[in-house]
C-alpha cells in the first residue's frame, strides 16, 4: 500500500489532525466520520491483514470516547487492543494508518511508545481493568482529577484477572469507569429497557444528592440511625439490581448503567456524561455493540474476521491457497488429534478461546462431548485438564506459546508435581509476524525446561508433529510439544491404520540428518530445515561438509548424541526459534559443562536477541534476526572460515 491513492483519507477523517477535534463535530458530522473511519480500516485491513470485526464494532463507542474525555489528560486503557483502529486513527496515526502492523509501521495493538495518546500498552487480554485501577490510584496519591477508563469485551470479562481488578476496584471505591463492550450477550427490550431507565434516574446528580442528604439525616438520628441509613442503602441497590442484568457488578460495589446503544453516538455521549459525573464509587457501563458493523461479510462471520490475513473487500473472501501449498502446522495438529481421538475414547481437547487459532475446531465438530473450550481462561484450562488427567483421561491443551505464560503456576503446581498425563500444545511457537512482541512465542523454552517432570519436543516437521502426539500417549506424563505458525514443509505423513500403531519417538534421542567432518550444527524445531539446507548449499558452494543433527528433544536432552558431537566437532552451531536466554543451546551447554566436555570447541548460538522483536512478516523477522537459510549459511561459513 504505498501509492497516493491507497494512502489517501476521507475528507473529514484528513481534517482530524488532533482527537480533540472530535468533540467539536456535529451530531451529523460523528455519523459521517464513523462511516470513513469504517472504510479506511476495512480498506487497510483488506491490505494488510488484522484484527477487523473488534475494530469495526467500536467506532461510534471511539467517537464518543473522544466526545466526552480528553486524552491528554484522561486515561484510557483499551484491554487486549484489538478494537484500537479507530482509536490509533482519531489520535494522529491516520497518515501512516496504511503502515498497519508492516515491518517498521504502527502497531496493530496499543503501544506507549509509538503515541502519547495509548496510556498503556496491551496485547494479552483481561488486563484492562487492573491496569486502570493503578491509574487511577496513582492519579489520587499525586491529587490529580483526570478520568480513568477501562474498555474491556465480554470475552475478556471471563478471565480471572479481569475479576480480580473489579473486586479490587469495588474494594478500593476509587473513581474509575469500566466501559463493558458487550457483542455477545443477548438482552431482552424490556428488561433492558427498565434497566436503562433505572440507571439514567437513580444515578442522576440530582438524585445521588437527595439519597446522600437522606442517609445523612438518617444517621444523625440518636441510636438507630447507622442501622436505617444503610437498610436504606440496601433497598435502594435492591431495587435496582432486580431488574439490572448487572446484579454481580453491583455486587462487587460498582454503579452498574446500562445496558446502552453502542451504536449510538449522542446516547453513548449522554451516559459516558453520566459516568463521568459519579465521583464516589465506581462505575461500569454497559454497551452493547455488534462485530463487523458495517460491513456484512464481517457482522455475519464475526470469528472470521476478528483476525484475518489479506482478503477481497467485495467478497470477504481471502485469496485462495496456491495449489500444492502445504497444510499448516495447526490443521496437522488438529487432525492429528481427530484421528487420535477415533482410537482412544480418553482423549479430551482443551482450548481457551480459540478453537479456531490452534485447529481444535476440527475436533470440535467430531467430538463435541469430549470438546470444552475454557474461554479466555488459560490457568483454568490447566487446571481443568489436570483435573481430567487423574481421572485416567488424556487431555490435549491447545494454546498460543504466548499465552501458555499465563498458566506457569499451574503447569508447575497442578500439572508437573503431580506428574499427570497433560499434553500442552503450543501453536504458534518461535516468530509469528504481524501481531508482534506481544504474541511472539519466545520464551516457552526457557520458562519451562527447567520444570521437573516435565518433557519437551520440538518437531522439526509435519510428520514429526503427528509422531509427537502419538508419543504422548504412550508417555503418560507431562508433555509440552511447540510448533511453529504457518504453513508445514509439505512432507508426506506416514502411511499408518490406526494411527495410535506408529511407533513413539525414542525418548532422548534425535537423528543425524546429515553427515560431515567439517562442523556440526545442533538444530531444534523451525530452524532444523534452514539448518540442513544451509549445509547443503555450504558444501555446493564451498565444497565444505558438515553434520546436521535434529536434537528432537529439548528435555531430556539427547545426551549421548550430543557428548558425541561435541568429542567429535571442534566447530559447533546451534540454531533454535526462542528466546537465546535460557534456551536449548544454553541446555546443551549446560549439559557439555557438567561433562566436562567443553575443551576449547569453537561455537556460535542462533536465536532471539534478549529483546522484544517488533512486528513484521514472519520472513521478514526470521531474516532480521538470521534465522532463515540465509541467515544460518552466512553464520555457518562464517563458523568453518574461523571467522566466527
Amino acid at each position: 500500500m504505498n501509492d497516493d491513492t491507497e494512502k489517501s483519507l476521507p475528507p473529514l477523517l484528513a481534517r482530524i489532525t488532533h482527537p480533540s477535534m472530535v468533540a467539536r463535530l456535529s451530531a451529523s458530522e460523528k455519523e459521517m466520520l464513523a462511516t470513513e473511519l469504517r472504510q479506511t480500516i476495512i480498506r487497510t485491513v483488506a491490505a494488510n491483514g488484522g484484527h477487523l470485526a473488534p475494530s469495526l464494532g467500536v467506532v461510534e463507542l471511539t467517537l464518543a470516547l473522544l466526545s466526552v474525555f480528553n486524552p491528554e489528560e484522561d486515561r484510557l486503557v483499551w484491554d487486549v487492543g484489538h478494537q484500537s483502529y479507530a482509536w490509533k486513527l482519531l489520535t494522529g496515526r491516520s497518515d501512516d494508518f496504511h503502515t498497519l502492523r508492516q515491518l517498521g509501521g504502527i502497531s496493530g495493538f496499543p503501544k506507549i511508545e509509538e503515541s502519547p495518546f495509548d496510556h498503556f500498552g496491551v496485547g494479552h487480554s483481561s488486563t484492562s481493568v487492573s491496569a486502570a485501577l493503578g491509574m487511577a490510584m496513582a492519579r489520587d496519591l499525586s491529587g490529580k482529577k483526570n478520568h480513568v477508563l477501562a474498555v474491556i469485551g465480554d470475552g475478556s470479562l471471563t478471565a480471572g484477572l479481569a475479576f480480580e481488578g473489579l473486586n479490587q476496584a469495588g474494594d478500593m471505591g476509587r473513581r474509575l469507569i469500566v466501559v463493558l463492550n458487550d457483542n455477545e450477550m443477548s438482552i431482552s427490550h424490556n428488561v433492558g429497557a427498565l434497566s436503562l431507565f433505572l440507571s439514567r434516574n437513580m444515578e442522576r446528580g440530582w438524585a445521588r444528592r437527595m439519597r446522600k442528604e437522606v442517609k445523612d439525616w438518617l444517621k444523625s438520628i440518636p441510636g438507630i440511625g447507622d442501622e436505617m441509613a444503610e437498610y436504606a442503602h440496601r433497598t435502594h441497590r435492591s431495587l435496582k439490581t432486580v431488574f439490572t442484568p448487572g446484579m454481580l457488578f453491583e455486587a462487587l460495589r460498582f454503579n452498574y448503567i446500562g445496558p446502552v446503544n453502542g451504536h449510538n453516538i449522542e446516547e453513548l455521549e449522554r451516559h459516558l456524561r453520566m459516568a463521568a459525573s459519579i465521583d464516589d464509587q465506581p462505575v461500569l457501563l454497559h454497551v452493547l455493540t455488534r462485530k463487523g458493523k458495517g460491513y456484512p461479510p464481517a457482522e455475519a462471520h464475526p470469528s472470521r474476521f476478528h483476525g484475518l490475513g489479506k482478503f477481497d473487500i467485495a467478497t470477504g473472501q481471502t485469496p485462495p491457497k496456491p495449489e500444492g501449498t502445504p497444510p499448516t502446522y495447526t490443521d496437522v495438529f488438529g487432525e492429528t488429534l481427530c484421528r487420535l481421538a477415533r482410537e482412544d475414547d480418553r482423549i479430551v481437547a482443551v482450548t481457551a478461546a480459540m478453537s479456531s487459532g490452534t485447529g481444535t475446531g476440527h475436533f470440535k465438530a467430531r467430538f463435541p462431548s469430549r470438546f470444552v473450550d475454557v474461554g479466555i481462561c488459560e490457568q483454568h484450562a490447566v487446571t481443568f485438564a489436570a483435573g481430567l488427567a487423574s481421572q485416567g483421561y488424556r487431555p490435549f491443551v491447545a494454546i498460543y506459546s504466548t499465552f501458555a505464560q499465563r498458566a506457569y503456576d499451574q503447569i508447575v503446581h497442578d500439572v508437573c508435581i503431580q506428574r499427570l498425563p497433560v499434553t500442552l500444545c503450543l501453536d504458534r511457537a518461535g516468530l509469528v509476524g504481524e501481531d508482534g512482541p506481544t504474541h511472539h512465542g519466545a520464551f516457552d523454552l526457557s520458562f519451562l525446561r527447567h520444570i521437573p517432570n516435565l518433557t519437551i519436543l520440538a518437531p522439526r516437521d509435519e510428520a514429526e508433529l503427528q509422531a509427537a502426539l502419538v508419543t504422548s500417549l504412550s508417555l503418560g506424563e507431562p508433555l509440552i510439544i511447540r510448533y511453529p505458525r504457518g504453513a508445514a514443509t509439505g512432507c508426506p505423513l506416514p502411511e499408518a491404520n490406526p494411527l495410535i500403531s506408529l511407533p513413539p519417538l525414542p525418548r532422548g534421542e534425535g537423528e543425524v540428518l546429515r553427515e560431515g567432518p567439517d562442523a556440526a550444527i545442533i538444530a531444534v524445531g523451525s530452524m532444523v530445515l534452514p539448518a540442513l539446507r544451509a549445509a547443503e548449499r555450504l558444501f555446493a558452494e564451498h565444497g565444505r561438509s558438515v553434520t546436521v543433527f535434529d536434537a528432537r528433544w529439548v528435555k531430556p536432552l539427547a545426551e549421548r548424541q550430543l557428548l558425541e558431537l561435541a568429542a567429535r566437532f571442534k566447530l559447533l552451531l546451534f540454531a533454535e526459534e526462542n528466546a537465546l536466554a535460557g534456551g536449548f543451546s544454553s541446555a546443551v551447554l549446560e549439559l557439555l559443562a557438567d561433562r566436562n566436555a567443553l575443551n576449547g570447541q569453537r561455537i556460535k548460538r542462533l536465536g532471539l536477541p534478549d529483546a522484544f522483536v517488533e512486528h513484521g512478516t514472519q520472513a521478514q523477522l526470521r531474516h532480521r534476526q538470521g534465522l532463515d537459510d540465509e541467515g544460518i549459511y552466512e553464520a555457518l561459513k562464517k563458523l568453518v572460515e574461523g571467522e566466527a
